[in-house]
C-alpha cells in the first residue's frame, strides 16, 4: 500500500485555504475581531505562545468548532476572524482545510510560530508551575 506523503497533503491544503504571512498576523494581533488559535501540543505551548491566543488541541478542534458536538466551545461561535497556527504551518494548513470543509471560515499563519519568533513577534511564556 502506498502512503501519500504528508507534504503532498499540506501542499493540497495550502492551495485551497487562506494563508497569512507573519507580518500580516502581527498587524492583526490587537484586533478585537480576530481570534488567534494555537493548535500546537500543550507541551509546545509551555515554551511560549502568541499573546492573547487561545489553545485548541489539534485532535479536538473539529469537535470544539461544531455547535452540535458535545465538546463545542462557545469561543468558536463568535462572529470573528479565526487564524490558526502551529509550529511550522503544516498542521494548521491541514486543520484549516478540514474546518473549511465543515463550513467554518478560518485562515492560518503560513510559516507558523517558528517564523513568528524569527520575526521577533511578541511571545508570552507561562509562569512555571510548582
Amino acid at each position: 500500500m502506498a502512503i501519500t506523503p504528508v507534504s503532498e497533503m499540506v501542499a493540497a491544503a495550502r492551495a485551497r485555504i487562506e494563508e497569512l504571512d507573519t507580518a500580516a498576523v502581527m498587524a492583526l494581533l490587537d484586533d478585537p475581531d480576530v481570534v488567534i488559535v494555537d493548535i500546537r501540543d500543550v507541551r509546545e505551548r509551555k515554551n511560549g505562545y502568541i499573546p492573547g491566543s487561545i489553545h485548541a488541541p489539534r485532535g479536538m478542534i473539529e469537535f470544539w468548532v461544531d455547535p452540535a458536538s458535545p465538546y463545542h466551545k462557545p469561543v468558536f461561535a463568535q462572529d470573528k476572524r479565526f487564524i490558526l497556527h502551529c509550529a511550522s504551518g503544516w498542521r494548521s494548513a491541514l486543520t484549516v482545510a478540514a474546518l473549511n470543509d465543515m463550513g467554518f471560515a478560518a485562515a492560518h499563519l503560513r510559516d507558523g510560530f517558528s517564523d513568528w519568533t524569527a520575526q521577533s513577534g511578541p511571545v508570552e511564556v507561562p509562569a512555571p508551575r510548582d
